[in-house]
């Protein structure tokens, strides 16, 4: 069933186009997909800025959940990526956790994450009372304690949400909450995530 609602919203949202990101591009398909992706935008997404050219991203680490080990960026690629930088005093964050939640529902596996990343002093207990308290039980409990990651990401505030194709590149990014269970989230992701059956 998950599957017949995410190529029926692919197909009526994106209108076949073909996703391109999964492979590589001549700088002519490369802007073809920057316009299908701006394309796709609408309500809140429609402040997502695209970026013509995918952007490296920074190789800083940061915890795990509970501080039981640590990673980087770099172990996500392979997927597309929605990066959520957040804190539980973001009152924002409160706002679109839930609906990032059913992003990750509907999409999450082996081609796609929400990967949620708390950043600045936000403990693990606190953590995990924010996630109880808005009923979130299927994204990570990451953190960005001293915002090493953060700030060489440019997050100027929060929430941000960077989207990361599957070589681990920034494609686009969001300051502020928007509608990540929407009709345009979920084509924006399908597009990046492209067909089934190439990957």
């Amino acid at each position: 069933m998950r599957l017949l609602r995410h190529l029926s919203l692919y197909i009526a949202l994106s209108l076949g186009a073909n996703a391109a990101w999964v492979t590589p591009a001549t700088a002519t398909d490369r802007s073809a997909d920057v316009a299908q992706l701006e394309a796709l935008r609408d309500g809140s997404l429609k402040r997502l800025v695209i970026h013509s050219t995918p952007r490296d991203v920074s190789d800083a680490e940061f915890f795990l959940e509970d501080e039981t080990g640590m990673a980087s960026l770099a172990d996500y690629q392979g997927k597309v990526v929605v990066l959520n930088f957040w804190a539980t005093w973001c009152a924002p964050c409160r706002k679109e956790m839930p609906q990032l939640s059913e992003l990750q529902e509907e999409f999450g596996g082996d081609d796609f994450e929400v990967l949620t990343i708390a950043t600045g002093r936000n403990t693990p207990a606190g953590i995990a009372k924010f996630f109880d308290e808005n009923g979130i039980t299927n994204l990570p409990r990451h953190q960005d304690p001293k915002q090493a990651l953060a700030r060489e990401m440019a997050v100027i505030g929060l929430p941000i949400t960077v989207l990361l194709n599957r070589d681990g590149k920034e494609v686009a990014r969001l300051l502020g909450d928007a509608e990540w269970n929407s009709d345009s989230a979920k084509a924006i992701v399908a597009e990046m995530i492209g067909p089934l059956d190439e990957n």
